[in-house]
């Protein structure tokens, strides 16, 4: 294992329960392994949020570099409201 630091925490009372009763079930070895634990879940979580992000900003990018002509507010409702008549037709032939 690799060389470790010792650190004081503050919890709530619930909070600390929660993790001793988890010990006391053989669920972990020590309350440092529910800690070690809970910061490996919280640096996969950061690093999920980061790469969902990155996603979001890509498409943002394309979008905003894409070289279509950008529709008026008239253009998108015209559109919305032939899509919404062509499927309303479908359902009516169901």
């Amino acid at each position: 294992m690799q060389s470790a630091e010792k650190i004081s925490i503050t919890m709530t009372p619930e909070q600390l329960r929660a993790v001793r009763e988890s010990v006391a079930a053989g669920e972990y070895a020590s309350t440092s392994e529910v800690l070690r634990d809970a910061v490996r879940l919280w640096q996969r979580q950061r690093q999920e949020d980061a790469e969902r992000l990155n996603v979001i900003r890509a498409r943002i990018r394309r979008s905003l570099d894409d070289p279509r002509p950008a529709l008026s507010f008239e253009d998108v409702e015209a559109h919305l409201e032939a899509l919404f008549a062509e499927a309303e037709q479908g359902s009516d032939r169901a």
